[in-house]
């Protein structure tokens, strides 16, 4: 069975809440391949030492738009975007970009973390299956 693909993105006030929620369920998610934006990526990365994680360019700097080309190639099963809803953001286009990819391609996508524990959960069973 292949490796599900899941790619991890946050927003400057949600990048602790990233590395946070990754460091919970570090079992787990390090069964699958883990793909993030750059500093998201750094930051789950100094959470947690032991999991692999691919780092693409900085959300502003094209990362978004590295992981919507991934999910239209088929590369990426599941999408972690911890939106802050509460600030600007000069590369929103982007970001909406990236929900949109999402929504066309049927991935599951979680934009809080309430959302993402439940995804976490429904993936448990089909991880460790055969």
């Amino acid at each position: 069975m292949k490796k599900l693909a899941l790619a991890i993105v946050a927003h400057d006030a949600k990048k602790d809440d990233m590395a946070d929620f990754i460091a919970m369920h570090e079992h787990t998610i390090g069964q699958f391949s883990l793909f993030a934006t750059g500093t998201t990526g750094a930051r789950v990365m100094e959470r947690c030492p032991n999991l692999s994680v691919t780092r693409l360019k900085s959300g502003p700097l094209g990362g978004d738009q590295q992981i919507g080309a991934m999910i239209a190639e088929g590369r990426i099963d599941v999408l972690f975007f911890f939106a802050d809803p509460l600030s600007p953001h000069p590369h929103d286009v982007d970001v909406k970009a990236l929900m949109r990819v999402s929504l066309v391609y049927n991935i599951p996508m979680a934009l809080n973390r309430a959302t993402a524990d439940r995804l976490i959960a429904s993936f448990v069973t089909q991880i460790s299956m055969p």
